[in-house]
């Protein structure tokens, strides 16, 4: 009968970890208002950046080729993927825009017919 009645021992456990709790939450907000006291001040209106002179800057539209791959001689060794990287590209000469090809959607799953 005697293990079975209440026992303030319980309560005072449920207690004191609520109170942990408790703190580390309030540790929490104790420290991120510490760290953002230490960051740099927001920038003011005057320090904001500003448009350049001649206005705002607008997009080119160009098409660009990659460079060539580079050839090996015969009976040297086959260059490995590390020894090609860094592939540089270059402005096209050509102006049309690529398309996809006729009746195709350009996508997977797109519903057109497809290439045939």
């Amino acid at each position: 009968m005697q293990l079975a009645a209440p026992s303030g021992l319980l309560s005072l456990g449920l207690f004191l970890v609520a109170m942990a709790l408790l703190a580390l939450l309030g540790g929490g907000f104790w420290l991120g208002y510490r760290v953002k006291m230490n960051e740099s001040p927001r920038p003011r209106p005057e320090e904001q950046p500003k448009l350049p002179p001649e206005g705002p800057v607008h997009e080119v539209r160009e098409n660009r080729e990659p460079e060539d791959v580079p050839q090996i001689q015969k009976g040297e060794r086959p260059l490995t993927p590390y020894e090609l990287t860094n592939m540089q590209t270059r402005t096209s000469s050509s102006t049309t825009r690529p398309r996809w090809s006729k009746g195709s959607s350009g996508s997977f799953g797109g519903g057109g017919l497809g290439a045939h």
